[in-house]
């Protein structure tokens, strides 16, 4: 393996645990994410010409705590934060062996300071996307529709309120863990979506980011173990990764879910799923994650059944409609309207969204375009079809896409 690609596994498996672990010293994140970058950096200088070390994990630890000292040593004004890090043992009179750094997993408590009350509302979650789970301003700016420029200016804000406010980096009380969990969910769930949606395959830091988000689900699950949402993440994500390895062919053709051969869905997984949805249904507190992943139970269900209850799918998707109104629920509902009443009865759904909510929708106008071949529409199947393609990004659904528009 070479030295940017040690680097890069290093960044994605490590990055949220570290950057926790530097902040929960400092106080400061963004000083946090400052010397873990230069950290890498060197990673990406000296692994190349003295090989990857044994813990490269351990060793970025060490280089950026020995930055941040630096960088304490220099301003002068941040003694504090320099006595802090001599105090925690975290400065050295003699560099130790890197195989023996040890440092606990503070990433459960990083996601619930980013929703912290005296930050806005509004950037929980890209702030945990940014700080925990490791996405660019750029990544995340797309995911909320806003420009990258005004993204990274609100995230650099949110860091600075947490440094200057002096927030420190612990688990809120237990009754005020409900209020943040919400934002919190939302952030795993959000590096789950954007690790799901690319199935091209060749990108490794995807499908650690799936991992991750599952991982810190399970976290939340242990420390909230009554609240059905929590279970009800869980379960979705499960659902889903249970099917990863079918998505795509040996030769990396993107399979659809209709089309997935459900023997080779990782059953101890759906299993897992179905305990802690149903788990979650006990508590009588329906919220939207419970309903997705009822939604994914029924596709499950394929793999006894041979078969999707339509009729089902289409009413757990109004439900969701009413708990969540967000544009992917809504062509989903329309998908299940097409398969259980026709094809004609999920393009009226179609129609009734709004124009300019979905100009730049890609699954909007996949789905579209297949509706309309089912109805023998080629000229406006086609139409869609461009649009679709043109909005595609993975190569994988490219060519899927493609192929489908020149199919008969």
């Amino acid at each position: 393996m070479d030295a940017r690609r040690a680097a890069e596994l290093a960044a994605r498996n490590s990055y949220g645990r570290l950057v926790a672990y530097l902040a929960a010293q400092t106080r400061d994140v963004a000083a946090a994410e400052d010397a873990l970058g230069e950290a890498f950096l060197a990673a990406l200088n000296t692994w190349a010409d003295s090989g990857i070390p044994q813990n490269p994990e351990a060793w970025l630890l060490t280089i950026a705590r020995h930055r941040l000292i630096d960088v304490a040593r220099r301003t002068q004004v941040q003694t504090k934060v320099l006595n802090k890090l001599k105090l925690d043992g975290l400065e050295w009179q003699a560099e130790p062996s890197l195989d023996a750094v040890i440092f606990q997993d503070d990433r459960l408590k990083l996601l619930f300071l980013c929703a912290h009350p005296a930050i806005d509302a509004a950037i929980h979650t890209p702030l945990m996307l940014q700080t925990v789970l490791g996405l660019n301003a750029v990544q995340i700016a797309s995911a909320f529709l806003v420009a990258p420029a005004t993204m990274s200016q609100r995230l650099v804000r949110a860091k600075a309120k947490i440094r200057d406010a002096g927030i420190a980096l612990e688990l809120p009380d237990a009754r005020d863990l409900p209020t943040r969990l919400i934002a919190v969910l939302e952030a795993i769930y959000a590096a789950f979506t954007h690790a799901w949606e690319t199935v091209d395959g060749g990108d490794p830091r995807h499908q650690g980011l799936a991992e991750e988000a599952v991982w810190l689900a399970r976290l939340c699950v242990q420390l909230m173990p009554q609240e059905p949402e929590v279970r009800g993440l869980l379960a979705l994500m499960l659902y889903c990764e249970a099917r990863r390895e079918t998505r795509r062919t040996t030769n990396g053709r993107y399979v659809p879910l209709s089309q997935q051969d459900t023997q080779l869905w990782a059953q101890p997984m759906i299993d897992e799923a179905e305990r802690e949805l149903a788990k979650a249904a006990t508590y009588k507190q329906l919220g939207r994650f419970q309903l997705e992943a009822a939604i994914q139970s029924i596709h499950a269900q394929r793999a006894t059944t041979q078969q999707v209850n339509w009729e089902a799918l289409a009413l757990l998707y109004e439900g969701l409609v009413q708990l969540s109104p967000t544009l992917g629920a809504y062509v989903s509902q329309a998908a299940a309207i097409a398969e259980a009443k026709g094809s004609d009865q999920g393009l009226q759904q179609l129609a009734a969204l709004p124009t300019e909510a979905v100009k730049h929708y890609q699954p909007y106008w996949a789905l579209k375009a297949h509706l309309f071949k089912q109805l023998g529409r080629e000229p406006e199947a086609q139409q869609a079809y461009t649009q679709a393609i043109g909005l595609t990004e993975d190569a994988a659904i490219r060519e899927f896409l493609l192929h489908q528009s020149r199919s008969n």
